[in-house]
């Protein structure tokens, strides 16, 4: 087989799937880096901007070089101006409760590498679901200190990285496969998310609050610099999202949370809707389907607005991390303007089976907000996902309108006036004043689930409850990220790490009830201010 000239849609290809392998190199080293404290820090080239900062935390970047003479790739300290890619590292997370990933790639390299992807042309959307896959095998492959750039086929290991990435996924895979001892939390909630329009149209708020275990809080807030192409065609365009920034976390190459602001002018987030119908499961099969995780980054990769991240993503449904997704659209935004009448907000809600998908800009408009807090905005996403079976037994904790979250947003909205307000309204958990954290079937009644931020933990061990989410457990929301349209053009935003503390005592491993789950490399105490993060 005759190696590609350079430009060819072979030779594209290749230097694409050389950059993928080279940073996955960097990321896995500076996960290593981290998990092992990030010992003989360098400074850091690149920048990051923090309100409260005490303490200047450690700093490490490396580099991807490529071998003239032999075709391999090496690893070198410090960032090298002839790197295929590199990486910067920077371990605040006991001064801010984060870490922050900087990564870069360059078309400017030898496109010696070219011949492991002779031959193979693909569509602009397979072509990306390959390159992801190589990112995780790249870190696979250097984790365990064994670099071979693959030729033709790979395989992953299911027990190494590749769990990380599917956890989301996974959650829907053991139901669907029937495993007897899945352990499903019965009402347990999946992050807070608002979309909120300031009076006079002045601005476009995005706001995301990820729950999960307080056992996850190693966070890392990550920036992606790729040179990606949209195809394997000679005169293919740059990928619209390959400049991006995410909450995330060690060893995972997407947010996980979902956060993201994007080189497209797009915004995405989620929260978690689940499927209750064990009818639908059957929908879930081994073939003609992608992942979640993987339709997630092709579709931030690809899309320029709306309805093209709709599309891309429902492609191949897997019907695993069934959530309802917010597009919002800053290009279609006009500050001070009138309603568009389309494109700043898409809503897209998956199910086995199932994906509906609306433009939701008038209602934003009318309403000011749109609220996301795990339950189905559709009908037919509703009715179909099981919900209302629950409804019927629990009352309206479970309905869309009913829930302790939506009648706190539909409360509390009107008093988000800026940024600082709306990281005020994303923390919110007033639970033992708030009427409306109240569970009447609960003893006691005041609940920390009910509200905005979760603080289950505040819960009473010997408590009665309806059901589980409503215990004593170590979950809520572990932080908040906020961003505007001058921030996201500016891949800015405002983030708190930790369990909220503005109306309850701040969460500490040492005095909680669960001191004795395994936490390593986390701060004892989680009272962080917000800070800002920026980039050079």
């Amino acid at each position: 087989m005759v190696a590609p000239m350079y430009g060819s849609p072979g030779g594209r290809l290749a230097r694409a799937l050389t950059r993928a392998l080279a940073l996955a190199l960097v990321l896995a080293l500076l996960v290593g880096l981290f998990l092992s404290g990030l010992t003989g820090a360098l400074p850091a080239p690149g920048g990051r901007g923090v309100h409260y900062e005490p303490v200047p935390p450690a700093s490490r970047s490396r580099s991807v070089l490529l071998d003239a003479k032999t075709g391999q790739l090496r690893l070198v300290e410090g960032r090298h101006p002839d790197a295929v890619a590199w990486a910067n590292l920077t371990n605040a997370i006991h001064e801010t409760g984060w870490a922050f990933l900087e990564l870069r790639t360059s078309g400017n390299y030898n496109d010696s590498l070219q011949a492991y992807a002779a031959g193979v042309v693909e569509a602009a959307v397979s072509e990306q679901v390959r390159l992801t896959l190589l990112q995780l095998k790249g870190l696979e492959d250097s984790y365990e200190g064994s670099v071979a750039f693959p030729t033709g086929r790979f395989t992953i290991k299911p027990l190494g990285f590749l769990l990380l990435q599917i956890s989301g996924d996974l959650g829907d895979l053991e139901p669907a496969l029937n495993k007897t001892e899945a352990r499903r939390t019965l009402g347990a909630g999946a992050c807070s998310a608002l979309v909120k329009l300031l009076p006079g149209h002045r601005d476009l708020l995005v706001a995301h609050n990820t729950w999960n275990s307080y056992q996850s809080m190693l966070r890392i807030i990550k920036k992606y610099w790729f040179q990606f192409h949209e195809g394997p065609q000679e005169d293919a365009p740059p990928a619209p999202g390959n400049r991006l920034v995410f909450s995330s976390y060690p060893g995972t190459i997407f947010s996980c949370d979902d956060f993201y602001i994007l080189a497209s002018g797009l915004v995405t987030l989620e929260t978690t809707i689940g499927n209750r119908n064990p009818a639908l499961w059957k929908y879930v099969q081994p073939k003609h389907c992608v992942l979640e995780w993987v339709r997630n980054i092709v579709a931030n990769r690809l899309a320029v607005d709306g309805d093209s991240w709709a599309d891309t993503f429902k492609r191949f449904n897997s019907g695993t991390y069934n959530n309802q997704w917010m597009i919002v659209d800053y290009k279609a935004f006009v500050p001070g303007g009138p309603s568009p009448g389309s494109r700043v907000l898409t809503i897209l809600e998956q199910l086995p089976g199932m994906v509906v998908v609306a433009d939701k800009t008038s209602e934003l408009y009318q309403k000011t907000y749109w609220a996301s807090y795990n339950i189905p905005s559709f009908e037919t996403v509703f009715n179909t996902s099981g919900l209302q079976a629950l409804v019927a037994q629990y009352g309206d904790w479970f309905s869309y309108d009913g829930s302790p979250r939506a009648q706190i947003f539909r409360r509390n909205q009107s008093l988000v006036r800026d940024l600082d307000s709306m990281i005020q309204l994303m923390r919110y958990n007033d639970f033992l004043h708030d009427p409306l954290s109240l569970c009447k079937e609960c003893s006691p009644q005041p609940n920390g689930e009910n509200a905005i931020s979760a603080r289950s933990d505040l819960n009473p061990a010997n408590g009665s409850y309806p059901f589980p989410a409503l215990r004593q457990r170590s979950h809520g929301g572990i932080d908040v990220k906020v961003t505007s349209m001058a921030l996201a053009k500016a891949f800015r935003f405002l983030a708190a790490s930790g369990p909220t503390w503005d109306q309850v005592p701040p969460f500490q491993w040492s005095a909680s009830p669960f001191s004795g789950l395994l936490h390593m490399g986390q701060p004892d105490l989680w009272k962080f201010l917000p800070i800002e993060v920026w980039w050079d």
